[in-house]
């Protein structure tokens, strides 16, 4: 079986089956490339796992897109122009014989960190180019007929842009490239992610300060899921997260501040798979096709 997460800056594959080592492979879209270039680059890294892995009969999808029930794309601004794709039928094309099924990244991400926690009653989210995030209660992902965007929760109406067209969305404030722009601004020059890591780990005001905004942003977020589900816990995973020092403690610190008497946040975690939760989740969702029995729990590749 087979589990893909498709990102906006980069996919990973993960190829699992009973007795053998996991194949792993990640690489990056070409930049500025369109849906048809896109799709020959995962069609060469198809050819590539056959030739190292061999045949798989199911493939488990995470996709940060919306799509309608015919498996088009309707929308995805990380890559806009895969907008009206027919990544059902893509993906029959890549996969011939093999069940495929696509689903949201983060409900995904939010089904195997809840599985792999042993919670029932679980809140995530996945801070990367953009956010995504899941609910997960009574161990079941909701709502039933759609993903939950948490990404798109509003926390400043006043806000920036965000790249869905609305003002203040979480993702607009927290996201990996919204956190890149403010500590451009506070330092007067381009922040890279390395740049950005190494300036939080020497105190840099502009690096600490720009962190700061977008751990207050999830804290919020947090603390208005807690409100309305009663999550057993919030979990904050995604790579952007997983690579900056302190950077989940200090959402879990505003979290924790801004409970009320009676109504604790809930408490926030890091994601166990960290980078990779939503990578699993899409290994799970393959399982289930191929009705495979899974193991205990998923275990993070080192």
């Amino acid at each position: 079986m087979l589990g893909v997460d498709v990102g906006g800056t980069k996919v990973a594959l993960r190829a699992e089956a009973a007795g053998r080592p996991a194949y792993d492979r990640t690489f990056r879209w070409p930049h500025g490339a369109d849906a048809a270039a896109d799709l020959a680059v995962l069609a060469a890294e198809v050819t590539r796992l056959r030739d190292a892995w061999g045949p798989v009969d199911a493939v488990g999808v995470a996709m940060p897109a919306t799509t309608d029930t015919a498996g088009a794309v309707t929308t995805w601004p990380g890559r806009p122009s895969w907008a009206g794709l027919d990544l059902a039928g893509a993906l029959r094309r890549l996969f011939p014989g093999a069940a495929t099924a696509v689903a949201d990244d983060g409900d995904l991400a939010a089904l195997a960190e809840a599985r792999h926690a042993g919670r029932d009653d679980v809140v995530y989210l996945g801070v990367g180019t953009g956010i995504g995030g899941g609910v997960v209660l009574a161990g079941r992902s909701v709502p039933g007929r759609s993903s939950a965007e948490v990404g798109h929760m509003v926390v400043d109406l006043d806000g920036e842009r965000c790249d869905c067209g609305r003002r203040g969305c979480l993702q607009s404030v927290a996201a990996g490239p919204a956190t890149l722009r403010r500590a451009a601004d506070g330092r007067g020059a381009e922040v890279s992610f390395d740049d950005l890591r190494d300036g939080l780990r020497e105190g840099r005001d502009w690096a600490v300060d720009a962190v700061d905004v977008s751990c207050r942003a999830l804290a919020a977020a947090v603390v208005s899921l807690g409100e309305l589900l009663d999550p057993a816990v919030a979990i904050v995973g995604g790579g952007f997260a997983a690579g900056l020092p302190g950077f989940v403690p200090l959402v879990a610190e505003h979290a924790r501040s801004a409970g009320r008497a009676g109504r604790p946040a809930p408490p926030v975690l890091p994601a166990a798979l960290g980078a990779l939760s939503s990578l699993h989740g899409a290994v799970e969702l393959a399982r289930g096709l191929s009705a495979v029995p899974a193991p205990a729990s998923p275990v993070p590749t080192p």
